[in-house]
């Protein structure tokens, strides 16, 4: 019973990711369409850079959490 539940939910997952689909690009820009030919850049206008900065902050962060603790149950034991 527990390996047909197993092969249901994996079937169901296969057969769900199979139905999504992606989102259709955008219109293009007003000039003809042509790759960087209008007012916003190539990619849309998402800032990408801040978001890596503050995960890479937060993955040192959390980096230097566990060492901390690692060191601290080092010293106790």
């Amino acid at each position: 019973m527990k390996t047909f539940k197993h092969i249901l939910a994996t079937a169901t997952l296969i057969l769900a990711f199979g139905l999504l689909n992606a989102q259709t690009p955008p219109p293009p820009n007003g000039t003809g369409g042509a790759p960087g030919g209008g007012n916003t850049p190539v990619g849309g206008g998402a800032a990408i850079g801040g978001g890596i900065a503050i995960l890479i902050a937060l993955g040192a962060g959390y980096g230097a959490k566990k060492a901390f603790d690692f060191k601290n149950r080092k010293l106790e034991e």
